[in-house]
């Protein structure tokens, strides 16, 4: 019997292979998708027609925003869920304004740092773990959309819910590239406390490609929440059996911590690079990075350079390797230490540290003085027709995170802890409610104070440097939204951590990965300037993206061709 491949043919001839586009850059995967009078566009195709129907319906693109997150934590569990983090920008299209949420939760208020080190060291362990109890934070996703959907939202909750709800009851067909993540978790997550075999897999095993899947215990828990609202999850019955579990299993998190809980609205920060304003959240996040690496490029003509030149992508990764210093030392949770952000993303202190880059690869920078200058993981972006535009992100951050499940509840556990510092001397050391660093980070971009762009590279270190990718792409070299997501991309990995963990200093440059697009003779003169040059497979980010013409209003989507996705609009 010939094997099925779904969704595909098994032997094509060359004649049917497309080799060139007539229009637009060669290398793009598609056209963009163009449309009147809404967009949406998620990591996974049925996520993005959730988001459609919720604004047919007269749901505003926020009402369609939650809906795509909810079905996303059913269908993309691998990137993203209830048990996880949530960062927004939104342009409000009636108050012509940017709102930025910060809904990331905090460390247990339990766990003393005296505890954590004697937990550590019981487990023979030198730094926080990626999987079990001790990285869990509190949850913060659930508030974060029903704070988005108090000031922004029109359906009600359960209308916006019960796509998810149906798919986690009816079953899915999983997806390519998410079946394939989900199979590389399953064995090293199922052996952590609670039910993630019975939630996560069909007989012990990852759901294959195009299996339907189901989650019921998801679906009751979404019920839940809209019928109670945000309390039943931080304050009822799911909140209850959630701290009967942490303290039976040997985790921190408790009642009071979940109780506790509130989101943050946050006045997003920008830079003006080549006139356009691009817009981050400050931190406890790592979004101004893309902010710095912006102000250093600014003083480079990355135009006359030429697109993956040798002088461009050693330029970029040598400001990459500057901010990310920075990133390591300042960036934290602004409750307990305050960054100097409006310094951090000066233009002042952007020149002096372009001054740091000259045509060798540097093997190791050090953190700037910004005082002298004071002043795995899903996004979706959608639009609806009264022009307010979200850019969301919302994650677990490692793949399926903890791989803790509170049985019955159908979702596991974010180990955002992870990212703290046990350097007490550290802006980012562990404390108790405490938010850690994070990577998850919302894009928008503005001119002469009208609605652009909203836009977003999910994937660990690798966002602000896909972020401004996207922004050189489009401004110095002109690509359009879905050219500007094709385009080839490079990662500098190696930089020093906030964490402070083993081997996280830079100290030999780090190194580059390449994707197979850039030309060869530019890896070559990179390693001839000094960089590691390495190819890499599968780690280059995932984007989406929403583009409004400020004269027509028409929306234009782009989807990541890495990625299960989809743009889609009406």
């Amino acid at each position: 019997m010939k094997k099925l491949v779904l969704c595909s043919l098994l032997a094509l001839s060359p004649q049917l292979l497309a080799y060139d586009r007539i229009t637009g850059a060669e290398f793009a995967s598609r056209s963009e998708v163009i449309a009147p009078h809404a967009m949406a566009a998620t990591s996974q195709p049925l996520a993005t027609q959730i988001a459609l129907d919720v604004m047919k319906q007269g749901g505003t693109a926020v009402d369609a925003a939650i809906a795509a997150n909810a079905a996303l934590g059913l269908m993309e569990p691998t990137g993203n869920g209830i048990g996880g983090d949530l960062y927004a920008i939104v342009w409000d299209g009636k108050t012509k304004q940017l709102y930025g949420l910060n809904a990331s939760g905090r460390s247990p208020k339990g766990l003393s740092f005296k505890q954590l080190q004697k937990e550590l060291k019981k487990q023979n362990l030198t730094e926080l773990p990626p999987y079990g109890m001790l990285p869990i934070s509190v949850p913060g996703a659930v508030d974060g959309w029903f704070e988005l959907h108090q000031k922004f939202g029109k359906l009600p909750m359960q209308q916006i819910l019960q796509p998810a709800i149906n798919y986690a009851e009816q079953g899915f067909p999983v997806s390519e590239l998410i079946a394939y993540y989900w199979d590389r978790s399953v064995p090293k997550l199922s052996v952590q406390p609670g039910d993630f075999k019975g939630t996560f897999t069909i007989n012990g095993k990852a759901p294959a490609k195009g299996e339907l899947f189901k989650n019921p215990d998801l679906a009751n828990t979404y019920k839940a929440i809209a019928a109670g609202g945000r309390d039943a999850f931080y304050k009822g019955d799911i909140a209850k059996r959630i701290d009967s579990f942490m303290k039976a299993n040997g985790g921190y998190l408790r009642y009071d911590d979940l109780a506790s809980h509130q989101s943050d609205w946050v006045e997003p920060v920008s830079v003006n690079y080549r006139g356009y304003d691009v817009w981050e959240l400050p931190p406890n996040g790592q979004g101004i990075a893309a902010l710095q690496m912006l102000q250093i490029l600014k003083n480079f003509d990355l135009k006359a350079m030429g697109y993956n030149s040798v002088e461009s992508i050693h330029t970029l990764v040598e400001a990459k390797k500057l901010a990310f210093e920075d990133r390591a030392k300042f960036y934290a949770d602004m409750d307990f230490n305050k960054a100097p952000v409006a310094a951090l993303i000066s233009e002042a202190y952007g020149k002096e540290r372009a001054r740091l880059i000259t045509s060798k690869a540097a093997q190791r920078v050090d953190a700037g003085n910004p005082h002298l200058y004071t002043g795995d993981t899903i996004y979706l972006t959608t639009a609806d027709k009264d022009g307010t535009m979200v850019s969301l992100i919302q994650s677990n951050y490692r793949g399926m995170g903890s791989g803790v499940v509170v049985p019955g509840t159908g979702f596991g556990f974010q180990d955002r802890g992870q990212l703290f510092s046990l350097d007490p001397k550290h802006a980012n050391a562990y404390e108790p409610g405490k938010r850690p660093f994070q990577t998850i980070i919302p894009a928008f971009m503005t001119k002469d104070g009208q609605p652009l762009m909203s836009f977003g590279v999910m994937g660990g270190a690798m966002q602000p440097q896909g972020h401004v990718q996207i922004v050189v792409n489009m401004i110095d070299y002109g690509m359009n939204i879905q050219e500007a997501g094709d385009a080839a991309r490079w990662q500098h990995l190696g930089s020093t951590e906030p964490t402070d963990a083993a081997n996280a200093y830079l100290t030999n440059g780090g190194y580059v990965q390449l994707e197979k697009g850039v030309p060869y003779e530019t890896a070559r003169e990179l390693m001839k300037r000094g960089h590691d040059v390495r190819s890499g497979l599968g780690e280059f980010g995932g984007y989406q993206a929403i583009y409004r013409d400020p004269k027509t209003g028409v929306y234009c989507g782009a989807s990541e061709s890495r990625k299960d996705g989809q743009a889609a609009g009406y």
